[in-house]
């Protein structure tokens, strides 16, 4: 029997129908995102939520029967505007993120725990946000627009049975960065978190972490956590995993500035302006990827339409 290809797999989840009709000329996402509909996912599939506004649900048109949870920073009774809702863990206080981070660290050590053998079973818990800019109704925006820590379990068989992907598929496409950040950005990005002089968090060879199934990360940097799941239980963990995203801002906020207007000014709110200053403004890549990106975006009016100006990102824990 041959080999599966590695490719991305498209899983078709059956799911019971919403028990609200979404209103004729409502897009899917405006409705799942209005207080009306996020009252009722509260009601209906709510299962822990804490005086913080931290709801943990069941999801209703879940990717895996198997195992489908979310963790949430509910402010939708409270910030009825969609647009105005935090979208990413740097927006929570200090009090917030500790207890946001205890309680994906509770969720995660529970798979860990009923789905031991990776072998069998992959395992990921992942934070997706995209800045509150971005439109509700284009392609890949979340759902749930909010913080937001989503909690699968998949079956290796069933992912190898899978199709794979159409690479037209909106929620796959990245409008060619992936392939830009691997060419000319992925070095000067490791180069960048050097200084963090990082304890549990070790970088990793691009091949090392990839899933043999989905190819997933393609290449994109990705950290060891040495310990393993012992380390979740550290502090120093969650506090580098926070480094790594605040990192990440300024990288995308110093990128797309040069792409934008050619703008080399280094944020007020930068956490790392010297790294900004001394790796990044100094580094010819970095300024050539820019450059190719900002031809692009003069040149083809389709693929300005899909820059997310603003930082968007994924950032997942797997096994």
């Amino acid at each position: 029997m041959a080999a599966a290809t590695t490719a991305p797999r498209e899983v078709i989840t059956e799911h019971r129908k919403l028990p609200l009709d979404i209103p004729e000329g409502v897009a899917p996402t405006e409705f799942y995102n209005s207080p009306c509909n996020l009252r009722h996912l509260a009601r209906e599939n709510g299962l822990l939520r804490n005086n913080l506004g931290f709801l943990l649900y069941r999801k209703a048109i879940g990717h895996s029967n198997l195992f489908d949870a979310s963790i949430i920073y509910d402010t939708s009774q409270h910030v009825l505007d969609p647009m105005g809702r935090p979208v990413r863990r740097d927006q929570l206080t200090r009090e917030e993120n500790i207890v946001f981070s205890r309680m994906t660290k509770v969720v995660l050590q529970y798979m860990l725990e009923n789905y031991p053998d990776p072998r069998e079973h992959l395992v990921f818990c992942g934070e997706a946000s995209l800045d509150a800019t971005w439109p509700l109704n284009k392609p890949g925006v979340p759902s749930i627009r909010m913080i937001h820590n989503h909690f699968m379990v998949f079956e290796n068989e069933l992912l190898k049975g899978a199709t794979p992907a159409d690479d037209d598929n909106p929620n796959l496409t990245d409008s060619g960065h992936n392939g830009l950040f691997l060419d000319y950005l992925s070095d000067v990005y490791l180069r960048f978190f050097e200084v963090l002089d990082l304890e549990v968090l070790q970088p990793l060879p691009s091949d090392s972490g990839r899933l043999a199934i989905t190819g997933y990360p393609q290449g994109l940097p990705s950290w060891e956590i040495k310990g393993g799941a012992e380390t979740l239980n550290d502090g120093r963990f969650w506090k580098e995993y926070d480094l790594i995203l605040r990192g990440f801002l300024d990288f995308y906020r110093a990128f797309f500035a040069l792409v934008s207007s050619e703008d080399t000014r280094i944020p007020a709110s930068a956490t790392f302006p010297e790294q900004i200053d001394n790796i990044l403004l100094y580094n010819d890549d970095f300024h050539q990827a820019a450059r190719m990106l900002r031809l692009q975006v003069i040149e083809d009016p389709t693929f300005a339409n899909e820059i997310r100006w603003q930082p968007a990102y994924k950032q997942l824990i797997y096994r």
